[in-house]
């Protein structure tokens, strides 16, 4: 019921914006909340497209990008719910981590994607990476890493650090998880005082903050999680095609299975936080169309003549929706089975005791 609840919505949404006249814009300042702190993949992607947006829309009002960084997304989540602004002005940047708690029916989510509008969506990768010291064991399995013990700085176990959470015990690698960073760049910024030993980072920031730290002999990359290809299959991610998969990595560790329930719950939540992983809405009662404007705006960045290249440079190559395309990528990333939520609903209450009825 939920699923066919999104669908019409976002569907209806999407026409009746599609029938309206633009909108002037002249003289507006668009605020667009990340609900992030400002030194994540989030803020990355939301910086790369707020002066492209700003050139694209009719009157080229300034956009700028504010951060309310909180309870692993749902602090801000929970405030654009509230929002009713529909002149275009409030704008909202969600995540994998936005999307997990409100999938695993977490009490802390007061948001309904449902009612809001989305106008562009984009995919990402993610990089896991070790210290130089502990990098060295790695020869493409995990195998000469267990026994050892790692420290990593996690926003919240319900969100999007449960991908990479499920990964290592799958590897059996012992973590340990020090819970509440605000946002992965707080992972990053333990990773580089010495706090934690290991870290992973969406493609934006891991391109921008974590690349050099692997040049400089800081960091050793272990493995991306792959993308999505045709079929449904783990393929290497266009970004990243020199670095294995955790598919890969998995398949050469012992006792690591690309099969079976935890694999398949495991492929379900990437699949649903990472090929669309962040998304770009407009609030509830926006006026069509001030819809049909920001849609317009955003295929108009798309479309640029030098987008893929300034895009692969600063967020990686990664598809972009827009329109009633950045509808349907929602509406794909929130369609989990009940098998795969039961199991990882299992799996947090019994990895981090976190116990989501």
């Amino acid at each position: 019921m939920l699923l066919k609840k999104i669908t019409v919505g976002v569907c209806a949404s999407v026409l009746a914006a599609g029938m309206a006249s633009a909108a002037d814009m002249s003289g507006k300042t668009v605020e667009w909340t990340i609900p992030f702190s400002e030194t994540g993949g989030s803020a990355k992607w939301a910086n790369f497209f707020a002066p492209l947006l700003s050139e694209a829309l009719p009157g080229n009002p300034t956009v700028v990008v504010k951060y309310m960084p909180g309870a692993g997304s749902t602090k801000g989540a929970n405030w654009f719910q509230r929002q009713k602004d529909g002149d275009g002005t409030v704008m909202f940047g969600s995540s994998g981590s936005t999307q997990f708690p409100y999938l695993l029916d977490d009490p802390r989510v007061r948001y309904e994607y449902n009612d809001w509008n989305a106008v562009m969506a984009s995919g990402t990768g993610g990089v896991a990476y070790l210290n130089a010291e502990d990098g060295k064991l790695f020869d493409g399995s995990a195998n000469k890493l267990k026994g050892k013990k790692f420290v990593y700085g996690n926003q919240g176990a319900t969100r999007l650090d449960l991908v990479p959470a499920l990964a290592w015990d799958m590897l059996g690698m012992d973590v340990k998880h020090v819970m509440g960073v605000k946002g992965r760049g707080g992972g990053r910024k333990m990773f580089e005082s010495g706090e934690a030993t290991i870290d992973y980072q969406t493609s934006a920031a891991y391109l921008k903050n974590s690349a050099p730290l692997v040049e400089q002999g800081k960091a050793v990359v272990m493995m991306t999680w792959g993308a999505l290809g045709d079929n449904g299959d783990i393929i290497r991610d266009p970004t990243f095609p020199d670095i294995p998969t955790f598919k890969e990595v998995c398949d050469k560790t012992d006792g690591c299975e690309t099969s079976g329930p935890r694999w398949e719950a495991w492929k379900a939540f990437f699949a649903a936080g990472f090929p669309m992983q962040k998304a770009a809405f407009l609030p509830a009662g926006t006026s069509n169309d001030v819809i049909a404007t920001f849609n317009a705006a955003f295929k108009k960045v798309v479309n640029r003549p030098d987008f893929a290249e300034i895009s692969a440079k600063r967020l990686g190559k990664y598809p972009v929706y827009t329109g009633a395309a950045a509808g349907k990528a929602l509406q794909n990333a929130l369609k989990v089975s009940p098998e795969a939520k039961q199991f990882i609903k299992d799996y947090l209450k019994e990895r981090f005791g976190v116990d989501l009825k």
